[in-house]
């Protein structure tokens, strides 16, 4: 593509041959991107425009996700499909950005007939950690502006025996109980899920978004024992282990906390929330930096491991212990526990606060 600086040459890196079809749609976007962004572009305006870029392929991710259907499907599943949505605005990213870079990369450029060559090259090799470094750039952006990111990948409704109610009145109900609670109106929903679990007492999705609501209303009490109504039921339930653990965190009894997430970490010891809940007990409200951290580095592993989005809250908490640690002249320790939990890419000594990637 010629422009008034001369001639663009792109490369795309690292294509194997079972991706073409995919990678003929990124070439699409790309050309939609180079039309948009490749001219009247100057260094004033590029970080406004490199924003602007980065929300709007955000929104159409978050359009993406939000159309993830999640029931009674596992949550790996549901992560697959997000990472599918934010994939396909991480090349587009990538190119967009670049461009607006036209005027750094002028260094590396060879001149000929007194035009100048610019080369770009768009890695899309999603273990890369070029790729990576746009990549993370949305999902942090999404995690704080895409409402339902956080929502799909908290769905724990996984269906089991008792899962549902075979009573109409008490399925109308917890209908209404839903549509209540996604206009965060839970006294209302209370009152729904409530009428639910009257209708039918072994109606286990009803017990646990009783618990939900009233846990949203700061009601802890009332929501253990929903919570534990659902245990009852099916004592081997995820969602009501998951939260009645940070219902405890709620009311300060963190040894009952930490109860209920080893529980649920015998249960499924592929879910990566169990081991940030624990980190986050230990290390938050117990000061226990040394174990939180070792829990964390747990989830950590998972979340890059199911490429979760989560990843970035996990990052944050242990900035948070690696801060503490420091200030307790214990900076050699923290570096021997990421180093034993085969945490970090590099060695302890590059470690840097606020800023930390930890690969696997």
């Amino acid at each position: 593509m010629r422009t008034n600086t001369g001639k663009m040459l792109f490369a795309i890196k690292q294509i194997p041959t079972y991706k073409i079809r995919r990678v003929m749609k990124k070439i699409i976007l790309f050309a939609v991107f180079i039309c948009i962004y490749s001219s009247g572009m100057s260094q004033d305006n590029n970080s406004s425009g490199s924003e602007t870029l980065l929300k709007e392929l955000a929104e159409n991710s978050c359009k993406c996700i939000d159309s993830i259907q999640t029931f009674d499907k596992p949550k790996a599943d549901v992560i697959i499909e997000i990472n599918k949505c934010l994939n396909s605005a991480t090349g587009a990213y990538q190119l967009g950005s670049k461009l607006m870079d036209i005027g750094e990369l002028k260094e590396d450029t060879k001149k000929t007939d007194e035009k100048t060559d610019i080369n770009i090259t768009i890695n899309i090799n999603e273990n890369s950690k070029e790729y990576k470094k746009y990549y993370y750039e949305i999902e942090k952006y999404m995690m704080s502006n895409c409402p339902s990111l956080k929502e799909k990948i908290a769905n724990n409704e996984e269906l089991s025996d008792k899962s549902l109610t075979k009573n109409e009145i008490a399925a109308d109900f917890y209908s209404k109980g839903i549509d209540a609670s996604k206009n965060e109106n839970f006294d209302e929903a209370v009152r729904y899920f409530q009428k639910a679990v009257n209708e039918d007492p072994e109606f286990a999705f009803a017990w646990d978004n009783l618990g939900i609501s009233y846990r949203r209303l700061n009601k802890f009490d009332e929501a253990i024992f929903a919570y534990e109504k659902s245990l009852e039921i099916d004592p081997n339930g995820i969602m009501p282990l998951q939260n009645i653990a940070v219902a405890y965190q709620y009311k300060k009894e963190y040894k009952k906390a930490i109860k209920a997430y080893k529980k649920l970490a015998k249960l499924d010891k592929s879910n990566p929330e169990v081991f940030y809940g624990l980190g986050n007990v230990y290390a938050v409200n117990l000061k226990n930096y040394a174990d939180g951290l070792d829990y964390l580095c747990k989830a950590y592993n998972l979340y890059i491991e199911q490429k979760s989005p989560y990843r970035a809250d996990a990052e944050k908490l242990i900035n948070y212990i690696y801060s503490e640690m420091k200030k307790q002249g214990k900076e050699d320790k923290f570096n021997q526990i990421l180093k034993t939990k085969k945490t970090t890419h590099n060695t302890s000594n590059h470690f840097q606060p606020n800023n930390l990637h930890i690969l696997v």
